[in-house]
């Protein structure tokens, strides 16, 4: 334990960050897996809806900092083609 008391604040809002880190982090995961689902099911308008709440989720992780630009452009351009080739 920190026995300097900036050190015990800065481990206290270690531990807030990260909670919220991994809440951004997750809800972009499920968002994802969502549309996965959606195009496997070859269901096209559920898939569409679905990419929109994706981008979004992505992107607000990305505006907070718990994922980078690269992985961003990635999972939203992959998403995007996957939709887009649906029959």
């Amino acid at each position: 334990m920190p026995n300097m008391k900036n050190a015990v604040k800065k481990v206290k809002v270690n531990i807030k960050k990260n909670k919220s880190n991994n809440d951004y982090e997750a809800s972009m995961k499920t968002a994802i897996k969502n549309v996965e689902k959606a195009v496997a099911s070859k269901d096209k308008a559920k898939a569409e809806e679905t990419l929109k709440v994706a981008i979004k989720k992505i992107d607000k992780a990305a505006s907070k900092g718990v994922v980078t630009d690269n992985y961003v452009a990635r999972n939203k351009s992959r998403l995007a083609n996957k939709v887009n080739q649906m029959n």
